[in-house]
């Protein structure tokens, strides 16, 4: 197959999932972070830089969004969100951050492809994302992608989606937001 036929069928798979995903938990997760003190954004490999891209579009927006590990990282209280992206809801790293961010009284949302592992568990908001786990058993969401990519693709289309519907509920628009982009470059 060529490389263009290849991103055909990714763009494929990417429109099969996009159409699965409840608006309602989607809707959720938007409250939720309108809501919020802070938001906190944590994830691995992959799925974790996903997450990195949607607290910089947060902060665009001028929310007080952070990436847990970061040394710039505040403390997380209970009028916060921890928001998680993990495939599996399974990440010992990420279920151990969640168990603390409700010990401490935060939310905790996570966007998985398994809304009942560990991390679904811990949640009081879970976005459920059609998607492909790496080792790619009982999958529903056949891919010709490798490992987690699909997910990853999704988290990221996904994340981006909710920053617009942000955008929408707060009236700003891109040139808002481009006011707190870098510019020390």
């Amino acid at each position: 197959m060529q490389t263009t036929q290849y991103l055909a069928e990714i763009r494929e798979e990417l429109h099969r999932t996009a159409e699965a995903v409840a608006s309602r938990e989607a809707e959720e997760l938007a409250d939720a972070i309108l809501n919020a003190g802070k938001i906190f954004a944590a994830g691995a490999g992959r799925s974790g830089l996903m997450m990195k891209a949607f607290a910089m579009r947060m902060m665009h927006l001028g929310f007080d969004a952070y990436v847990v590990g970061e040394t710039v990282t505040p403390n997380l209280t209970k009028d916060d969100v921890f928001i998680v992206g993990s495939g599996s809801g399974e990440t010992k790293s990420l279920v151990s951050m969640a168990e603390k961010a409700k010990n401490l009284g935060a939310s905790v949302a996570v966007i998985t492809i398994f809304p009942e592992s560990a991390l679904g568990r811990l949640s009081d908001i879970a976005v459920r994302l059609p998607g492909s786990p790496k080792d790619k058993s009982d999958n529903p969401y056949p891919t010709i992608q490798p490992m987690g990519s699909l997910f990853e693709q999704t988290l990221l289309l996904f994340c981006d989606a909710i920053i617009l519907r942000l955008m929408e509920k707060k009236g700003y628009t891109s040139e808002t937001m481009f006011g707190r982009h870098a510019n020390l470059e």
